[in-house]
This record gives C-alpha cells, structure tokens and sequence, in this order.
C-alpha cells in the first residue's frame, strides 16, 4: 500500500483538491511558488516551470542515443534484480531475510539516512539516551533489510497461511456489514507489504496505491509478485490512482492506503508531540462514502512469521465535513504512534515526517 493524493474528475466537489506537478519537480515547484523574480538578481533565478519540465522530460522521457542507453542500463539493472532474487530463493526463506537482515543493520548506519533517522528519534524520545536511539536505529535497518527479502520473496509467505495471522478477526464482520467496503490504512512498520494479506482469505478483494519503480522492466516484476495481496490491482501515484481507488470502494471492495509519510499539502496533526503535514485522503474517502476505517500493522514474531492486527478508526459525520475529516485523521495517527511506542524498531524513522 502507498499513500495517495486526490486527483482527477472524479473526486470533484472534495477538499482538498491537488495538483501536483510530477514528483521529481514537487520540492523545486513548492520552493519557488511564492517568490518574486523580481527579487533574484539575474544570474540566481530560479528556473521557469518550461525549464523545470524540460529537464523533467530529459530525464524521464530521452530520445535518440539517450533512450538507447537508457533502455541497455534498464536492462542490466534487471539482470541484477533476477540475480539477486536467485540468490535469496537459494538462501530460502528464513535464511534470506536474516542474511538481508544483517546486511542492511551493518551498511545501512554509513548511510545519511541513518542521521535523518537518529534526529527523528531524538524529536521522538528525548527522554532516551544516544545509545538506546542508536540500538533503535540499527534495528529498523535490519527489519527493513529483511522486509526487503521478504517481498522479493512474498509467494513462499502467502504459500503458508500460518505466516501471516489476522489476530483480530472482528475486523472482517465489520467489512462485511458494509457490503465488502472498506479503508484499510497502515503505516511502514513490521512488513507492511504483508497487511491486507488476510484480507483474500475472508472474500475481500483490496486495490492498493504504490509509487512507480523507474525502471519498467523491475516495475512490472514487483508489481506481479505483490499481485496476490492485491487482487484489485496496484494503482500508481500521478495516474488518477485516488479516483480509480473512489470508484473501486464504490463498488464493493477494499482500499489500502500507506499514510505515515509527510505530506506537503496535508493538514498538521499531532504526531509524538510535533505538529506533522499528514494525507488526508483515508479520512476523507471513508467518511465520503461512508465505509469503515481501519487502521493496520504487521506484527513481526520470530524470523518470517507475522500477526496482523487492526481496529476501528471512529470516522464522525457532522456539518462541518472538514473538521471530521481532520479528527478522523488525527485519531488515525494516535494509534500510530501508540503502536510505534509499543516497538519503535518496527518502524520507519528514515522518512522526512516532520519536514
């Protein structure tokens, strides 16, 4: 599941409405909505949006010796990402996720990344010494280095239902007394490719939102791998994905939505006692159609064994549909971070949150 922003026709007459230019230009676009040329000298002005797209297409869209070298480099990029499936697969399962594991708690802390996740703790926890952070830190790495293993190898999960436990199976009697309809929002913590996997085993068919691999060739195969927990398909960012996931609801089934990264034209909600830019669009589509709201993480147990838990997110409808919205989203990331302070390790730190 990714997060998603609202777009298209078919989410008209709901607020917020966005916009946005491709992502690979958002930062440069947002930096320079509201200054003055005027202001610049010549020679430190900032480019015009035909530049900025321009370098966009450049980039994305080559044409002549550029696309023919494009097109070899994403041919060995996915000879690469064969090979290193091969390698895992040999490993098997068990073995594969702690070899990747261990990598990536060793590798992972020489990265910047590791300084972004060790300041967002110490903004989370400033009560908890370096070390303790530190420890935290080299933890995440090592369930990230394994969540990475795992989907590569996602088919052997799913292949052994006792892998992937739904411990709150009240949850499926509250989708099917709406008709099938639901929201499912998570968070990137455990494995969270792995939370709408019980979902399938009840009759519910969940669609969910992911952001485009470049390379097509890689997209395509993870895509194929993911397909099983996602029988409703997966839906890219920038592809009218929140309006094809409105519609998908509408008819009876479910959505699945990532919203714990920062989102720049979010609403602020309170996230560990800081004010955080939060996707609204969860919110927004339960209450709009009327569906219930959950809220889901991925437990991990030992090695590659999984409980997935959820639990009802209240969702009010007054006059002030705004105000819902936003009450609906806070109360989203409350039991966020109450999960995330039961095990900090479980979750994502890497990310930008606060901005």
């Amino acid at each position: 599941m990714e997060s998603c922003e609202v777009r298209g026709n078919g989410c008209a007459g709901l607020r917020p409405r966005l916009t946005p230019l491709p992502e690979t230009v958002n930062s440069t676009s947002d930096a320079f909505e509201t200054m003055s040329l005027n202001d610049t000298p010549p020679g430190n002005r900032p480019p015009t949006e035909r530049t900025i797209h321009a370098r966009y297409l450049r980039k994305h869209h080559p044409t002549g010796w550029r696309k023919v070298l494009r097109g070899i480099r994403y041919r060995a990029e996915y000879v690469g990402f064969l090979m290193v499936r091969g390698l895992l697969g040999f490993l098997g399962l068990e073995r594969a996720s702690a070899f990747s594991g261990r990598v990536w708690r060793g590798i992972a802390p020489l990265t910047r990344r590791h300084k972004r996740a060790l300041d967002n703790l110490r903004l989370a926890y400033p009560e908890k010494s370096e070390a303790e952070r530190e420890s935290i830190a080299r933890a995440m790495w090592e369930n990230l280095g394994r969540v990475l293993a795992e989907g590569l190898l996602v088919d052997r999960i799913l292949a052994d239902p006792e892998r992937v436990r739904l411990i709150t199976p009240e949850t499926a009697g509250i989708i099917a007394g709406s008709d099938g309809r639901a929201v499912i929002v998570s968070m990137h913590y455990g494995n969270w490719e792995l939370t709408a996997a019980p979902a399938a085993r009840y009759g519910f068919q969940v669609a969910g939102v992911y952001q485009r691999i470049l390379n097509p060739l890689i997209d395509k195969a993870v895509v194929g791998m993911r397909g099983p927990v996602y029988p409703g398909g997966l839906y890219g960012k920038g592809t009218g994905a929140a309006t094809r996931m409105m519609e998908w609801v509408r008819t009876g089934h479910v959505a699945g939505v990532l919203a714990d990264q920062r989102h720049a034209r979010g609403i602020p909600v309170p996230f560990f006692g800081r004010p955080a830019p939060t996707n609204t669009f969860p919110a927004l589509l339960a209450r709009h159609l009327g569906v219930p709201l959950i809220a889901g993480r991925t437990l991990r147990d030992d090695g590659v064994r999984f409980r997935v838990e959820t639990v009802e997110i209240p969702v009010p409808v007054t006059e002030d549909r705004d105000a819902d919205i936003a009450q609906a989203t806070a109360a989203i990331h409350a039991t966020f971070e109450a999960w995330i302070r039961e095990r900090p390790s479980h979750w994502m730190w890497a990310h930008r949150r606060w901005g």
